[in-house]
């Protein structure tokens, strides 16, 4: 991402027009800060505006993974227009939750690349925002003999990580993916997200916007 497309002086306003009067209907009590040309990550995430969040309500933001702050997120960039491609330009954040959750990511995409040399067997990570994905995605594009795929589609849209020349298995069903839970497939350990145990990551929100798989071709 290259050069400033969104600025604070010209969407700021746009985003408390609507954010606000959700925040006030709903009681929720949170105190909106907006910075821009904040580096999250350099290699990942260089939004052109941040609003950060505080206040006596902001652990209703972060529980369940951070899905009320994601959710108001995407609400916020389609209620401005802002299109897919350009979604990571725009970041809800609170307690560092995103640097946090990039770190984690990273740690993920490491150990299902291990997994995937040891086992020769294709790793499904749990159904995650674009934006996650390409964070995946971008973390293994480097690997010599593995590649990293996104299937599936809508909010079950997932990272699949598998050696160099096996053909692309599809998705896993979608009841294997509940709400709140990871999920393993019917080899008992070959999907769900490392690094959070064995059941995996939890379903993160309804994917948006335009992800990346490794090689740098479109999912």
């Amino acid at each position: 991402m290259s050069g400033v497309k969104y600025s604070i002086e010209e969407y700021a306003p746009k985003i408390g027009e609507f954010l606000n009067p959700i925040l006030d209907k709903a009681g929720i009590e949170l105190t909106t800060k907006f910075e821009s040309g904040v580096e999250i990550h350099p290699d990942y995430e260089t939004p052109d505006i941040m609003v950060q969040f505080s206040g006596p309500d902001v652990d209703l933001l972060l529980a369940n993974k951070g899905e009320l702050l994601l959710a108001l997120e995407l609400l916020t960039q389609e209620a401005i227009d802002m299109p897919p491609e350009d979604h990571s330009r725009l970041c809800f954040d609170a307690n560092d939750y995103r640097m946090l959750r990039v770190r984690e990511l990273l740690l993920s995409a490491e150990t299902a690349a291990e997994r995937v040399k040891s086992t020769g067997r294709p790793f499904f990570f749990s159904p995650m925002t674009s934006r996650e994905r390409r964070i995946l995605h971008i973390a293994l594009r480097e690997e010599k003999t593995l590649r990293s795929e996104s299937v599936g589609n809508g909010p079950f849209r997932q990272v699949c990580v598998l050696p160099l020349d096996m053909p692309l298995p599809p998705a896993p069903p979608r009841q294997e993916f509940p709400r709140g839970g990871g999920g393993r497939g019917p080899d008992r350990g070959d999907r769900g997200g490392p690094g959070r145990g064995p059941r995996g990551p939890r379903r993160d929100g309804p994917p948006r916007g335009d992800d990346r798989r490794s090689g740098g071709r479109r999912p």
